[in-house]
């Protein structure tokens, strides 16, 4: 099957017209001769034109290929044009960009992107802040905020939902196995609940385990949600947690459908950051990495 010509052809096109010989154009290119030779190749296949005339001292060009050298040389004036706008982009993506997270959605949803995003941007320096409190992002306290809301608040800021923020009960497959799973609030009274999670969370969940009548149930006050994820998965008790994060975990088990929530899962910056390079970097790349992160528990729910 012909193939069409790519710009490594024109390249090797190029460096043989401007020097007479493969063996010259190979060694300009730091390619082997054979290579070079087997691109002029391709190249005169793909085109279906003689472009040079195979001679004892070299290669020279045809009236067809002396007519082509002025477009290619566009061609490289554009690709080597495009390269430095690239590389100048590139060192604008450098310095530090700090984010803040609450720990579970820290731990969960943001560590396990950070070496691919090391990997692409090697000269971003990343901070995680797992602050309780809301950082100010108006006031430069962080650059990048993943926060549950349910509309954006604040001055300023931009930003694009990730998903809902849904919580629900879970316990692990091997708490199951010895207690069973719970069908009804009711049923229970006759769990072990973990109790606290640190900040707002441990208020509200605290305010909806004392309206079940669970307050005596709870065997374990934990200090933050990551605590109250390690005590599920450890097989400890039940506790409610994050879907977006529980869900991708296959050692555990929804123990109820979630209630409906308006409160959203975003990606936020102020606007005065959102066309810095490094910052947006960070925010395009996570953004994509999460959604399909969710879209991938969507994907799970339905089969």
């Amino acid at each position: 099957m012909q193939r069409d010509a790519d710009w490594n052809d024109w390249r090797a096109f190029l460096a043989v017209a401007r020097s007479g010989s493969t063996l010259a154009a190979a060694r300009a290119l730091r390619v082997s001769q054979t290579t070079v030779a087997r691109r002029i190749a391709a190249l005169e296949e793909a085109l279906d034109l003689a472009l040079f005339e195979r001679r004892p001292a070299g290669y020279a060009l045809t009236a067809l290929g002396e007519a082509l050298v002025g477009r290619a040389e566009a061609v490289e004036e554009a690709a080597l044009a495009a390269e430095a706008q690239a590389r100048a982009a590139a060192r604008g993506r450098s310095g530090t960009v700090r984010i803040t997270a609450e720990e579970i959605f820290s731990s969960a949803l943001l560590a396990p992107n950070l070496v691919p995003l090391r990997e692409l941007y090697p000269e971003i320096r990343i901070e995680i802040d797992n602050a309780v409190g809301l950082r100010d992002l108006a006031a430069g306290e962080a650059d990048i905020a993943l926060r549950s809301s349910r509309r954006i608040e604040g001055a300023g800021l931009v930003g694009r939902v990730i998903g809902k923020d849904e919580w629900t009960l879970y316990c692990s497959h091997a708490y199951a196995q010895r207690h069973g799973v719970p069908a009804t609030i009711e049923a229970l009274r006759d769990h072990v609940i973990v109790g606290g999670g640190g900040g707002m969370l441990a208020r509200e969940y605290g305010a909806w385990i004392e309206q079940a009548g669970l307050a005596d149930r709870v065997t374990v006050e934990q200090g933050s949600a990551t605590g109250l994820m390690s005590a599920v998965r450890t097989g400890l008790g039940i506790a409610a947690l994050p879907c977006i994060v529980a869900d991708a975990m296959p050692d555990l088990i929804r123990c109820a459908p979630p209630p409906e929530e308006d409160r959203c899962l975003w990606l936020l910056t102020h606007e005065r950051l959102r066309h810095q390079p490094a910052v947006r970097a960070v925010i395009d790349f996570l953004y994509d990495r999460l959604i399909a992160h969710v879209r991938g528990l969507e994907q799970a729910a339905a089969a």
